[in-house]
């Protein structure tokens, strides 16, 4: 594959030092495809799966337009999730370093619109965040978007499916006509076609390869009863023994009543769909990125807009009738030069969407024997962090030394049995070694956080 070095493209000198000092040390296929375009101020139509880099693509198109000394917002990134607009912010921040004294704002709803709205008073360079707040504030007539020359439609596909494009294109109408639009998404369904006609001003179509490597992802397929599926994703597990891994489910009955089935069998196991509210989706995410849960069972909506590094495994429990789907739920794993695996059951009767899956891929697909149950196995493995959840956060001035100190003081934790600590607007969570953490919660309840004792609970136990 030819590399493509970031110094062939028209950037400032410091700009390019800031990407080395990042790491970026070639371009991506996405990247190499669109940035020329991108920083000609063209509007572009990029597929690209999740974590191809499409951010950083973006990301420097921003760059190159804002004008620090003008504080109004410029650019406008709008995402799914709240999970995914804080990623996207977090990496424009890394990218915005070469220029210094840009604010990035995050508006997303499932927290107070408050702060938010304070924070727009000062002022904002780029804007990032769902659909609903940002309409709620475009309502309350305190989001301005008159002055933006940069739009962005981050995984357009999954605001479709999730119902939210025409809150989409009343945000895109409350800004001005003579911009840049760029709209990324991992598929191009009809759906979004007839939309991004009337969105984009002559685009240009960009491509990255959607399909993955077989050095990279290793996908195995597994003939099973339909009524067997629970228990061949069981063993699966238990024989691969994954780190971290990610099943999806069809629907949301199947996705929680699989996370149930795995938990009996002494699983750390949650589900992630579409009727868990907003406060324990975020209880659920937190203990699968701090490794207090290593399994996580969800459906594609309720999955959309995730970044999750670092995952070894993808099963499919119920293969989803769209060939395109199947590809972007498989590279999730095997990220970033990283190898993954990717298991799928299938029923006979589904065997003719295998059929259309292995068409779309253009090779045959790899089918195997289910691996035979380990006897004597014992207890399947545990993810090795369980959750200290505390009941106050940044709006109560919870910082993570406080935390850190109170454990490791008063606590008598030592600094190895306290790991991820993370405070959000109104709760902390502090992953602690699953070994003690049970018999260390009835001392830990009683400590004092910031001269006062705090509310506590263990999640997961």
């Amino acid at each position: 594959m030819t590399a493509h070095p970031f110094s062939v493209l028209p950037l400032p000198k410091p700009q390019l030092r800031n990407l080395d000092e990042l790491g970026y040390v070639s371009m991506t296929p996405i990247q190499a495809q669109s940035l020329p375009v991108i920083l000609e101020g063209k509007d572009v139509i990029a597929q690209a799966k999740t974590g191809s880099g499409k951010t950083a693509a973006f990301g420097l198109g921003i760059m190159q337009h804002l004008n620090p000394a003008h504080w109004v917002v410029q650019a406008l990134v709008i995402c799914p999730t709240r999970e995914l607009s804080e990623q996207v912010a977090t990496e424009l921040r890394r990218l915005a370093r070469a220029i210094g004294n840009l604010k990035v704002l995050t508006l997303t709803g499932g927290a107070s619109a408050r702060p938010q709205i304070e924070s727009l008073a000062h002022g904002a360079h780029v804007v990032v965040g769902t659909p609903g707040r940002m309409l709620d504030l475009l309502d309350r007539q305190v989001l301005d978007l008159s002055n933006v020359h940069t739009l962005v439609l981050d995984e357009a596909d999954r605001m479709v499916d999730m119902g939210f494009f025409p809150d989409v294109v009343d945000i895109v109408n409350a800004c001005p006509i003579q911009r840049q639009t760029m709209l990324f998404s991992a598929t191009y369904p009809d759906s979004i076609r007839e939309d991004a006609d009337r969105l984009l001003h002559r685009p240009v179509m960009v491509q990255a390869p959607a399909l993955h490597s077989d050095s990279q992802i290793s996908q195995h397929f597994y003939e099973v009863e339909s009524d067997t599926c629970f228990e061949a994703t069981a063993r699966l597990l238990n024989h691969f023994a994954p780190n971290s891994a990610l099943v999806f489910c069809n629907t949301k009955a199947a996705c929680a009543e699989l996370a149930d089935f795995l938990q009996g069998l002494g699983f750390t196991a949650l589900a992630l769909h579409g009727d868990i509210d907003q406060r324990d989706r975020d209880d659920v995410l937190t203990q699968f990125s701090n490794q207090s849960c290593n399994i996580l069972v969800a459906t594609d909506v309720a999955a959309r807009g995730l970044d999750i590094p670092d995952l070894s495994m993808v099963i499919n429990a119920e293969l989803p009738r769209d060939a395109q789907v199947y590809v972007h739920r498989i590279g999730r794993t095997g990220r970033m030069q990283e190898n993954g695996l990717a298991l799928s059951l299938c029923p006979a009767e589904d065997r003719f969407v295998a059929t259309r899956i292995e068409k779309y891929m253009a090779r045959p697909l790899s089918w195997n024997p289910l691996p035979k149950r380990k006897a004597g196995s014992g207890r399947p493995r545990q993810a090795p962090m369980m959750t200290l959840l505390v009941l106050e956060g940044k709006k109560a001035k919870m910082r993570a030394g406080d935390l850190l100190g109170a454990l490791t003081g008063e606590g008598g934790l030592s600094r190895d049995q306290v790991g991820k600590i993370t405070i959000t607007e109104q709760v902390s969570y502090v992953a602690l070694d699953r070994a003690i953490a049970p018999g260390a919660f009835a001392r830990l309840r009683n400590i004092t956080v910031k001269g006062r004792k705090q509310r506590m609970k263990l999640l997961g136990d």
